[in-house]
This record gives structure tokens, C-alpha cells and sequence, in this order.
């Protein structure tokens, strides 16, 4: 992880929070681990933000600010460094999978979006009637780059399973869903760093069965979990709920069909979204 005195503290707004935040705890003579201890998390932690590794946090700020007298400088810095192309409940999330080594997802009903092609994901998208059209597009656009995770020379080890009913769900009718799977067909095949596993019908009762998860494993940093439902996400770094969700997707791996069976099925399925059969 680098160290703070090695960033340019006016980078951006991130950097310059650690930057200052490691100003305010070295003014009040406190280490890492002793400015953690009094704002209930870990000297690590507070390094990662220091560092730039992670995005501040509100709640944190706000208690840091307190404790430091700095009024309400690093609550507003925070909401600087917190501004982001993506849903806010998602953004530290996103964040982090650009940082992540490897990343170890499963889908119960939605094709994963670093996978999504831009009809699928525009149709998803739109189906949340939420945004004008110009943000719609802004927010195409930005889960279409999270794709830049499986490409270039430090691409992300991803591991996709998907639950049987993601690839059933005709997300923007019968065409967008034969390319959509298609897409996952050819991401698998050129891509010797995917995985993409399905977990069949016939598999039964499981403990992901309607919860979306991402495990994502750093070089340089404890392993956190996302969770995601309706317009709400949630990060979990607590040491042994991580390792409850691996033990979980480990357990989803060993009932999922081989990777090969995996794109045999999605193929057939594929053909299963009859064009006589479009949604309206």
C-alpha cells in the first residue's frame, strides 16, 4: 500500500482528505492505531484513508472532525472525495473492484454489470424510470467501463456464478437477451482470467438464492464483501462475516456446472429466446 507522504496530496479530492487527515491526527499526537481506538475502527483503517485507498466515509468524518476539533473540514472534503459516476450506495464498492486482484461474484437473477452489454444494461437501467435520458446515458456509460477490469496487462481474476433464472429473465426482450448471452459466451472463451459458472434449478436451496454478492480479494488489504439489493448496497469487511460469504460462494462453486457445461447451457438457453417471442 503506498504510503501517504508519497501522494500528491492535491492529486484529487481523495488524496487530499488522507493528506489532511493525516495532518489533523499527527497535530493531535496520535498514531493510527491510537486515533482508530477512539473512533472505533482499526489503525489499518484509518491508514487506508490516509493512503487514498479507500473513500472516506460520512459517518467517520463526522466523528474524526469531532474528536480532531476540526470542525466540519473533513465532512466536507469528504463530500468531495465521495462524488462519483455511479449509484452512491455503489460507489465505494466500485471503487474498490478497480483495486481489487480478484473478485468472486454471484448473480441470482441479473447478469453481473461488468458483464452487461449496453442494450442490457440500458434496458435494466431504464426499467428504474429514475433518471432523464441524458443521465440514463451517463449511467450506461459508466457501468460499460467497469468492463475495463477484464481487459489490459493488470486485469482482474473474475469469477462469475450465475443462478439459472439470470439467464431466463428477458431483460429487454427476446434480441437483447440472445446478445447478452452471446456476450457472456465470448467474454469466457477470450478472457483466460473469467470463470462463469451456473447454478442450476436443480441445485436447489441455497444461502445467495435472492442476495447478489461480490468477494473481492486485495494484495495489500483485508478481503471485503458487497451485497446489493433494491437501490441499497452494503460493504462488509468483519473478518468472520467475510469468511462466512466464502464459505457460502465455495459451496455454490462445488453445485454449479463445470465452466464448460456452464457455456453449453447458456448457449442453449440462448437459443430458447425464440425472436417470435419478443416482450412488449
Amino acid at each position: 500500500m503506498p504510503q501517504p507522504k508519497d501522494l500528491d496530496p492535491y492529486a484529487n479530492p481523495r488524496t487530499f482528505y488522507g493528506s489532511e487527515l493525516r495532518r489533523l491526527r499527527e497535530a493531535a499526537g496520535l498514531s493510527q492505531n491510537q486515533l482508530g481506538e477512539r473512533v472505533f475502527c482499526s489503525g489499518t483503517y484509518i491508514g487506508l484513508f490516509e493512503a487514498a485507498e479507500r473513500r472516506p466515509q460520512v459517518e467517520l468524518s463526522r466523528a474524526l472532525d469531532e474528536l480532531l476539533g476540526s470542525g466540519e473540514h473533513l465532512q466536507r472534503l469528504c463530500r468531495l472525495a465521495r462524488t462519483s459516476k455511479v449509484a452512491g450506495y455503489f460507489a465505494d464498492a466500485a471503487e474498490l473492484e478497480t483495486r481489487a486482484a480478484s473478485i468472486c461474484e454471484y448473480a441470482p437473477m441479473l447478469v453481473p454489470g461488468v458483464l452487461q452489454t449496453r442494450e442490457y444494461a440500458e434496458s435494466l437501467l431504464r426499467s428504474a424510470r429514475r433518471a432523464s435520458e441524458n443521465v440514463l446515458q451517463q449511467q450506461v456509460d459508466a457501468r460499460l467501463a467497469r468492463a475495463e477490469l477484464l481487459a489490459g496487462g493488470t486485469c482482474t481474476a473474475f469469477w462469475a456464478i450465475l443462478h439459472e433464472a439470470a439467464l431466463q429473465v428477458p431483460i429487454g426482450g427476446t434480441t437483447i437477451m440472445r446478445e447478452q448471452l452471446a456476450h457472456l459466451i465470448e467474454t469466457a472463451r477470450t478472457h483466460q482470467h473469467v470463470v462463469l459458472q451456473v447454478l442450476p434449478f436443480s441445485a436447489g436451496a441455497h444461502p445467495f438464492l435472492n442476495t447478489m454478492i461480490s468477494i473481492m480479494d486485495f494484495p495489500d488489504a483485508p478481503a471485503v464483501v458487497y451485497t446489493e439489493g433494491v437501490y441499497t448496497g452494503q460493504l462488509i469487511d468483519e473478518p468472520t462475516l467475510v469468511a462466512d460469504h466464502r464459505s457460502a460462494y465455495d459451496l455454490a462453486r462445488a453445485l454449479a456446472l463445470s465452466p464448460e457445461a456452464s457455456l453449453d447451457l447458456i448457449a442453449s438457453t440462448a437459443k430458447d429466446h425464440s425472436p417470435h417471442e419478443q416482450c412488449t
